[in-house]
């Protein structure tokens, strides 16, 4: 299997870059990333993408610019960063066996048990606030000792936040969310000491909406409470839900061997997988995962592939096949030599790919980022405005500070910050396990424009392998000995024909007879002494002996459908015909009829003579063929298509279709291919199969219209919540349960992308 990599232009060596990616601390908003990538940006030389759902910036800076700072730069701006460190499979186990908690499983593990504190004393603070029977003598009082410890220990990490981004001049979601506790806690505070609240005897209703009157007699801290709880709550849900999205990626880079079984001097022994070179042999045994890419020299077995192409069948491999680390042996020994280790190897680089492809921003994203950059800002206006307006039309303190409070609450824009990030993780990361790769998010944005997809012929439609198709005996000769003939003549000859004959004698079981004299007429057959004659297998232009009516009616009949032929002779009389032809994929038909159903006009593509061109394309269904085209013509033919108002994919696996894919609105790589197609793709098929075309269409598709309805559900969420808010219409604490809720369906809704399932075969 070849190894996508990076597009030459997108390689920010070649631009005299260096990259690096950070692992980002302390950000609670998509306001917080947008500050820390407009900060990193001012600096010179410096190209930073800040993304709020992997808590990691994407950064690529020149000589001028060092890592340390960039971390400064980060931490002048009130939160800390750190290199990230690279996944390592053979990192040892905590003291119980079991793999050490991340850093972000830590922060899970410490925001759940906030989060459960909280619970338990706002729970009784709720309900003694919502039903007047139970507010015994001096309940406010026992509200006030249970509200406090929320207030200032549960919502510590808001205020916090809310205080450093203070210090430097930027308010973030923290600050909305501290400001409307606090103005809640202390207006409660002011009621009860100074105020009616904390006489004797009191009591008040819940209302879902504000009420007109003075306040100095109404308490909050059931709001205080309940709002932090809230949020709490989905902070812990959305970061378990992040954390889920990136299952796939993580489990990616683990998945490779912690030791190996090296062979040196025909001894085995265990070392760390690190320990491991090039060129060095190692054992794979039964159920073991093959520890790195290489080359197998002894031995034969089935290999699941499928972490890496999403196939679910076992592959059978032999001596000379190639075997991709991480995969796993499914029955006999292994003898491979190492062919790369560490950050080489297909899966590190399959791994990085779609790492940085959740790195990046698509486009309908960088509208979220501006909005909400603008976002807090104007709420916290908002709600000055609507404590000033219900103030000056007589609507008391209590109405105008309960709606200027839930304006704070429920116009947090978190739901806007992770509608795009967290549909990319799921929907790249799925991607990546059924063995289709992009390069980026722009991607999503292509797939859902194109309207006709080009496919080159060989390797993309046919399996780009010979075979044999027919075998015509002439009269007086059988076919299997025709064959067998042919076969032991071209034992000596590594032609493309030569080896699909061999191939069709060994599949029918044929016993070669033995050969002498063996000589390559180069570029017209071979020859070689069978049994004492003189056996030929040469191209029809070389042989001079006639063929008859019947063998020469079949070889036009081959060369009108694209095959080729050669005619075997003995002693220069004509033994027989064998035709050998490209075989189409038996996958081909059925997917190109499936890429139809999606809306998409199917042309092939290619170099081949448009008699052979036409004979595959019937045999598809596919009814446009554009043949006969040079590797500079296919970049013409695509340019033509586009002039037309087509918006063109193009599928290709070979050298010559590399420009063409680079010029196509999307081009998509058979990871079957050669690499400099796979480079010049914008999105890799693993697997070969025309089917994942039709997939990785349909999972982009997906992907896409999943971030769009996130995003629709977090701007509709805003723009119907916060007038609602400013009206007096929700009580503070229903607006935090509803701005929680908000962040929760949206990461809820793009974790829906892990159950996406692949067209039926």
């Amino acid at each position: 299997m070849t190894v996508p990599a990076d597009k030459p232009a997108a390689d920010p060596t070649a631009a005299g870059q260096q990259q690096v990616d950070l692992d980002l601390m302390g950000m609670t908003c998509a306001s917080c990333a947008n500050r820390i990538e407009r900060k990193l940006n001012k600096l010179d030389g410096v190209e930073a993408t800040v993304n709020f759902a992997t808590e990691q910036a994407h950064v690529l800076f020149d000589d001028a610019v060092s890592p340390a700072d960039l971390i400064e730069t980060v931490r002048a701006a009130g939160y800390d960063a750190a290199e990230v460190a690279p996944e390592v499979p053979e990192a040892g186990p905590d003291a119980d066996g079991e793999p050490a908690p991340t850093r972000a499983e830590t922060e899970l593990a410490a925001l759940r048990q906030r989060l459960i504190v909280s619970a338990l004393l706002t729970v009784p603070v709720i309900a003694l606030s919502m039903v007047p029977a139970w507010q015994f003598t001096n309940w406010q009082w026992l509200c006030l000792t249970l509200a406090s410890p929320v207030v200032v220990w549960g919502a510590l990490p808001f205020h916090r936040a809310a205080w450093i981004n203070l210090r430097h001049g930027a308010t973030t979601m923290d600050t909305l969310i501290s400001v409307g506790t606090i103005a809640a806690y202390g207006w409660s505070i002011y009621a009860l000491f100074w105020g009616a609240a904390g006489t004797p005897g009191m009591t008040h209703g819940f209302d879902l909406i504000a009420s007109r009157g003075d306040g100095s007699s109404h308490i909050y801290l059931e709001a205080a409470a309940g709002v932090t709880t809230f949020l709490l709550a989905g902070r812990y849900f959305e970061k378990r839900s992040k954390l889920k999205a990136g299952d796939a990626l993580r489990a990616l880079a683990r998945v490779g061997a912690k030791e190996v079984t090296l062979l040196e001097d025909g001894i085995e022994r265990r070392v760390p997988i690190d320990r491991l070179a090039v060129g060095q042999e190692f054992v794979v045994r039964p159920g073991e995962r093959v520890a790195t890419d290489g080359v197998i020299v002894a031995g034969d077995s089935a290999v699941d592939q499928s972490m890496i192409t999403g196939e679910s069948v076992p592959v059978q491999v032999g001596v000379d096949d190639q075997v991709v680390g991480g995969t796993v042996n499914a029955d006999g020994r292994l003898v491979v030599r190492a062919t790369a280790v560490g950050s080489d190897t297909a899966l590190a680089q399959i791994t990085k790919l779609v790492a940085d492809a959740q790195a990046g921003k698509a486009d309908v994203q960088r509208l979220a980022d501006r909005v909400s950059a603008y976002f807090v800002p104007i709420v916290i206006a908002i709600a000055v405005g609507v404590l000033g307006f219900w103030l000056g039309v007589g609507g008391g303190a209590a109405l105008a500070f309960t709606a200027a409070v839930s304006v704070l609450v429920i116009a947090c824009p978190c739901a806007l910050g992770l509608a795009t990030p967290t549909a990319l993780m799921v929907g790249t990361g799925r991607g990546a396990q059924l063995g289709i790769l992009l390069k980026g998010p722009e991607v999503l944005e292509s797939t859902r424009r194109v309207d006709t997809i080009a496919l080159d012929k060989t390797g993309t439609v046919t399996t780009g392998v010979m075979a044999v198709t027919q075998v015509l005996p002439a009269d007086g000769y059988d076919a299997d000995d025709v064959l067998a003939r042919a076969a032991a003549v071209e034992s000596g000859s590594e032609h493309p024909i030569g080896v699909a004959v061999r191939a069709h004698a060994g599949e029918r079981g044929l016993a070669l007879p033995a050969v002498t004299d063996f000589r390559n007429l180069s570029g017209a057959g071979v020859t070689a002494r069978i049994d004492g004659a003189t056996v030929a297998v040469r191209g029809p232009r070389d042989v001079a002996s006639p063929l008859g009516d019947e063998l020469g009616g079949q070889l036009a009949r081959a060369q009108q459908d694209g095959a080729t032929a050669v005619i075997v002779t003995v002693d220069d009389a004509v033994a027989g015909l064998i035709v050998v032809a490209d075989q189409i994929k038996p996958s081909s038909a059925a997917a190109i009829a499936q890429l139809k159903q999606m809306g998409l006009t199917p042309i092939l593509l290619t170099g081949d003579n448009e008699g052979a061109a036409r004979h595959v394309a019937a045999q598809v269904g596919i009814d446009e063929v554009i043949a006969d085209v040079t590797p500079n013509g296919k970049i013409d033919a695509i340019a033509g298509l586009q002039k037309q108002g087509r918006v063109v994919a193009m599928v290709g696996d070979g050298v010559n279709d590399a420009a063409a894919l680079a010029g196509a609105d999307l081009g998509l790589a058979m990871g079957t291919g050669t690499d400099v197609a796979i480079e010049a793709s914008d999105l890799t098929l693993v697997s070969g199969d025309l089917w994942a075309v039709c997939d990785a269409i349909k999972l982009s598709r997906k992907t896409l219209s999943t971030i769009k309805g996130n995003l629709f559900w977090a701007f509709a969420y805003n723009v119907a919540a916060i007038p609602l808010a400013a009206a007096a219409l929700l009580n503070p604490m229903l607006a935090g349960a509803a701005m929680a809720f908000s962040s929760v369906f949206v990461v809820a809704n793009s974790l829906r992308l892990r159950a996406f399932r692949p067209f039926p075969r």
